[in-house]
């Protein structure tokens, strides 16, 4: 079954890989009229989610923006499918890093940098056109899927580019292994932890939020300056990514202090334009 998958996975990238953007947007719109009229997907999930964020929003506007994340999340599948054959050059024109250069002084000194990212606008683009804009080696780390045969496809489409996919299981012996590359080291970090036991729990969206530990942990261990890489829509399908200083000294950050300046970035990012963020899933089922 699993071999059925696979080429069936294969089927629909390379499909896309023919596809024009424009017909792939094209599809993204059936896309969404299935997964909110038809599907329905996870409906009740993110209006739940929507109103305790914004309790001050009324009806009519939380289910504005609910249909807008909807048209949204349709876009980042057809784009997170199209990544797998775009070229070099479309993946920097339409991924740009505007200030590659805050990284230059920490690559020249051989020090690795983490740069931590939210589920907000495109979050997977950023590991094509890594190497093409940073001196740094792009080490992203990721959930392997349950599918041998697509997880090893995913991983060798990376690596072409030059981003090396970490299986988060092996997060501590990577860190280990690469203190002697200046690496950046890719982290989304805003999604719900397995493991609440060790959760770092902040204010979020008006909500006592529980969060990964792993950035600021490793951050502090390996003493690694911390970046937020806010991701910008400018246009369908066309993504901007600013690099902006969180704690160049983490040895000497308090505790939770890395987690909640990140989540305090990405918060202002939801707030100013809160269709971009992935509200679908459950990330306050956790209560302190």
């Amino acid at each position: 079954m699993s071999r059925i998958i696979f080429f069936l996975f294969l089927f629909f990238t390379y499909a896309f890989s023919l596809a024009p953007f424009r017909v792939l947007y094209a599809f993204s719109n059936i896309l969404y009229y299935f997964f909110y009229y038809v599907y329905r997907y996870r409906r009740r999930v993110v209006r739940a989610n929507l109103n305790l964020a914004f309790p001050e929003k009324d009806e009519q506007e939380i289910s504005r923006i609910s249909r807008a994340f909807y048209r949204h999340f349709c876009d980042i599948v057809v784009e997170g499918v199209k990544a797998f054959s775009m070229t070099p050059r479309e993946s920097i024109d339409r991924y740009k890093i505007l200030n590659p250069e805050i990284l230059d002084r920490h690559f020249e000194n051989k020090q690795s940098v983490i740069v931590v990212y939210g589920h907000f606008n495109n979050w997977e683009w950023g590991s094509l056109s890594g190497k093409l804009q940073l001196k740094h080696k792009p080490v992203a780390f990721y959930k392997p899927l349950s599918n041998k045969l697509i997880d090893d496809y995913i991983q060798r489409t990376r690596a072409k580019t030059g981003t090396e996919l970490v299986s988060i299981i092996h997060t501590a012996t990577t860190f280990t292994t690469h203190k002697n590359t200046p690496a950046i080291f890719v982290m989304v970090a805003d999604q719900s932890p397995s493991k609440i036991a060790h959760a770092i729990w902040v204010k979020f969206l008006n909500q006592d939020t529980a969060t990964l530990h792993g950035p600021e942990k490793y951050a502090i261990k390996h003493n690694i300056p911390v970046y937020y890489g806010k991701v910008i829509k400018i246009s369908r399908g066309v993504y901007n990514a600013v690099l902006e200083p969180l704690m160049m000294d983490p040895s000497a950050s308090s505790p939770g202090e890395i987690t909640q300046l990140f989540m305090s970035s990405l918060e202002k990012q939801i707030v100013e334009k809160p269709e971009y963020w992935l509200w679908s899933h459950r990330r306050w089922k956790h209560k302190r």
